[in-house]
């Protein structure tokens, strides 16, 4: 299955508006939290275990991580917490994190797409992962406290940022930098 691409454009947008979010809600630590997140945004949040059974297992038959809900203005983020890692889950947070700023209102193959990178970028920035000069995907995943699996992701993107040349950080890289200087 082919991976849909967002424009250069576009994932400059979605950056910006992560380190936006991070300043907003004083994110300034690692383990970046999709939980604390979602709950300084007013956020509530369910795991599937607190569903009704009949509703849990016909979300877990669909295969769905998370689900995010909108009801009188009030966002909630459903999660499986079957997880087996909190890795893994609070991926999940931050994917629905990341449909709810990013304005999603309805399903799409561009938005999965919007809100994976939403959530790659904001639980392992590449400013960070070259600051604290990390090697390789086991790094990023014991200094960020995420799945192996997004490891891969993030050092993939990691080198993708470093081949095109560190030679000044932007606006948002600074500000990212700024924000997490008292961290490791």
């Amino acid at each position: 299955m082919a991976r849909f691409t967002l424009s250069d454009e576009r994932y400059e947008e979605i950056k910006e508006i992560i380190v936006d979010m991070f300043e907003t809600y004083n994110v300034t630590c690692v383990l970046i939290s999709g939980f604390e997140i979602a709950t300084r945004m007013g956020v509530k949040v369910v795991p599937y275990s607190a569903l009704e059974k009949r509703i849990r297992r016909l979300i877990l038959i669909k295969g769905l991580d998370g689900v995010t809900g909108l009801d009188h203005g009030i966002y909630t983020i459903y999660y499986n917490d079957y997880m087996p890692t909190y890795g893994r889950i609070n991926n999940t947070m931050m994917h629905e994190i990341g449909h709810i700023v990013l304005g999603h209102l309805e399903e799409s193959e561009l938005a999965e797409a919007e809100a994976n990178f939403f959530a790659k970028y904001a639980l392992a920035p590449p400013s960070l992962i070259h600051k604290w000069k990390l090697s390789s995907p086991d790094e990023i995943a014991r200094t960020f406290e995420i799945s192996h699996e997004a490891a891969l992701y993030a050092y993939e993107y990691y080198q993708k940022w470093l081949s095109c040349g560190v030679k000044e950080y932007t606006d948002y890289e600074i500000r990212t930098l700024t924000l997490f200087e008292e961290v490791i």
